[in-house]
């Protein structure tokens, strides 16, 4: 009788470091699968409804792949929100940047936007003095096209 409590304990032990695993580690909800699993063999374990090694292993393994499975999809469709937001580069039309040093027209020069130095195409007509507002037309890879205010 004493193995049997010493078993539920430890699938209970398993189940408890997974999940702390899963808190420590920046992974997209993997780990927390395994640590639901190890909790549920050891409730099942502790109320008698499973009694072999071999069926503890196999319901392990099978209540950890189907919550990753059935699971794991939502539960990061739900949490998305929560994450850090990615601005994408294209994002970037609209805003206003500063001029590092002249840029004659239909030139490439460097701009500062958001406390970066950015490489400019100025796609006006007029030059664009240093030390002046544009604002980012466009986004063409690196390279902010821009245009005199």
């Amino acid at each position: 009788m004493e193995i049997l409590s010493v078993a539920w304990w430890l699938w209970m032990l398993l189940g408890i470091a997974l999940l702390a695993a899963e808190l420590l580690t920046p992974g997209g909800f993997y780990i927390i699968f395994f640590g639901a699993a190890g909790l549920a063999v050891g409730l099942l374990k502790l109320c008698g409804l499973v009694d072999s090694t071999a069926v503890e292993g196999l319901l392990f393994a099978v209540l950890a792949v189907a919550g990753l499975a059935f699971f794991r999809k939502p539960l990061m469709q739900r949490f998305k929100h929560l994450s850090s937001p990615q601005k994408e580069v294209d994002s970037l039309t609209s805003e206003i940047a500063v001029a590092l040093a002249d840029i004659p027209a239909r030139s490439i020069g460097k701009v500062e936007l958001r406390g970066a130095v950015w490489s400019a195409q100025n796609i006006s007509e007029i030059v664009i003095p240093k030390s002046a507002r544009c604002r980012v037309d466009s986004v063409d890879g690196l390279t902010l096209n821009v245009r005199s205010l």
